[in-house]
């Protein structure tokens, strides 16, 4: 299984318009390879460089197995997508921000799983993470840098 973006390049620039100090929009996502068998998807986007350990900016499950796509600025998701609880305590997208001006290392993470999830809108990633033991069928990695 492999992630990509049209707006940046693997271990790459994130450009501003996906960060707090831009438009904070999510960036477009494709990715393709999902294996037969995939019941759902799980998109988890974290900062492990921040100061106060990994910082959770955007959390997705129960994405359709056919999904292939997130447009940029995704705001309507495909039905039966959750969305799970970030670390500014929003069930939402929220850009890179990094404090102090550092340079930091963004990951996009998904995961075919061979269920669903049967947790509610708005759990954190580390419930999230619990479900997903045993259930994970393949993964791939996106990873953005920015720095303000």
């Amino acid at each position: 299984m492999k992630i990509s973006s049209p707006a940046f390049e693997q271990n790459a620039g994130i450009p501003e318009l996906y960060t707090c100090k831009g438009e904070d929009i999510s960036p477009p996502l494709s990715w393709a390879g999902v294996p037969e068998g995939t019941a759902s998807l799980v998109l988890i986007m974290d900062d492990p460089d921040a100061p106060v350990g990994t910082w959770d900016h955007w959390i997705l499950f129960n994405l359709p197995a056919n999904t292939s796509e997130l447009a940029e600025d995704a705001q309507a998701y495909p039905e039966g997508t959750r969305l799970g609880r970030n670390s500014w305590k929003r069930n939402e997208y929220g850009g890179p921000c990094p404090p102090g001006g550092a340079s930091h290392r963004y990951f996009f993470k998904l995961y075919a799983l061979d269920m669903m999830l049967n947790l509610p809108e708005g759990v954190g990633k580390a419930q999230i993470e619990a479900a997903m033991q045993n259930h994970i069928l393949a993964q791939a990695e996106l990873v953005g840098i920015y720095k303000p």
